[in-house]
């Protein structure tokens, strides 16, 4: 949480994009659960000893974007020729008002409170809380990505070379209001479902998650626990239910999403295998081509 640490994450994963980006058109999404939860509650402090509003999710959202989109274009750019450009751009996504999860908050941000605390904010600001751990945090929607409005600004960026980094924490969530109005929305979108939506849209040749895992398993933290190595997307979907809902289930279906769609592969593995993943040696790779589910033994 300090800017030191993130600095390092940052310089840590460039050095496993760089020799991809020497090779490939490049669109980075990135997540922003950590800075927009440091955010939240610097802003709760704040609204405590001023008294002022805590400004909304959708321009916390914008403002992580810059931030990380900063970090990574100083540490690749860093590492790749100085010619190659880069770009960050700042990606609003419109979702659905009727989407289901509007009226189901599930997603926890922000800082954790008592019950009683969490009452009088409830009460005061409308808010929905849910009990996590020892505690209660905020929920709010998570609804899925419609459409990405700065789509035709990525391809033309493409066009030209240049590294694009966007759909930061999957996009600042806007929707319109009567009389055609967009306006900011208090949710914050699946990174997963945005980044695989804006890889379907521009004709990705590949749509890669990296993470902290380096594959996708089954029966996870037993003793039976088995990686995933090739698998068909329906193969995999049909397992996608017994996967945390929070990490790896939205991965999973923005993967088999993109390769059914498009034909196309996808991978989810680590951050460090990711030029391994590309030659599919390495991560659970999903593909239409594949027959019976592979594991991997090493």
């Amino acid at each position: 949480m300090t800017a030191e640490k993130q600095r390092a994450n940052v310089r840590a994963a460039c050095e496993e994009l760089a020799p991809v980006a020497a090779d490939n058109e490049l669109v980075l999404c990135h997540g922003n659960g950590p800075q927009v939860g440091l955010l939240a509650l610097e802003a709760a402090a704040y609204e405590a000893e001023a008294r002022l509003p805590s400004y909304p999710l959708d321009i916390l959202g914008a403002q992580t974007q810059g931030m990380i989109g900063y970090m990574l274009e100083l540490e690749l750019g860093n590492l790749l020729p100085f010619e190659r450009p880069l770009a960050t751009v700042l990606t609003m996504i419109e979702v659905d008002p009727g989407d289901p999860a509007f009226q189901s908050p599930t997603k926890f941000i922000g800082p954790m409170y008592t019950k009683s605390a969490a009452d009088s904010l409830a009460a005061e600001k409308g808010w929905t809380f849910n009990a996590d751990g020892d505690g209660f945090r905020r929920v709010v929607p998570s609804p899925r990505p419609k459409k990405i409005f700065e789509e035709r600004q990525i391809e033309w960026l493409l066009e030209k070379g240049c590294v694009v980094i966007c759909a930061g924490g999957g996009g600042i969530p806007t929707m319109y209001v009567p009389h055609r109005t967009l306006t900011g929305v208090e949710a914050v979108i699946d990174k997963d479902h945005a980044s695989g939506l804006l890889a379907r849209n521009v004709s990705a040749d590949w749509f890669v998650m990296a993470t902290d895992v380096d594959a996708v398993y089954v029966d996870w933290g037993k003793p039976t626990q088995k990686a995933i190595g090739r698998v068909h997307p329906d193969a995999l979907l049909q397992l996608a239910a017994a996967f945390p809902a929070g990490s790896m289930a939205p991965k999973v279906i923005a993967a088999c999403d993109f390769a059914r769609s498009t034909g196309r592969n996808a991978a989810i593995g680590g951050l460090t295998d990711v030029a391994e993943m590309l030659a599919g040696q390495r991560g659970t790779i999903i593909t239409a081509s594949a027959g019976e589910t592979e594991f991997r033994e090493d």
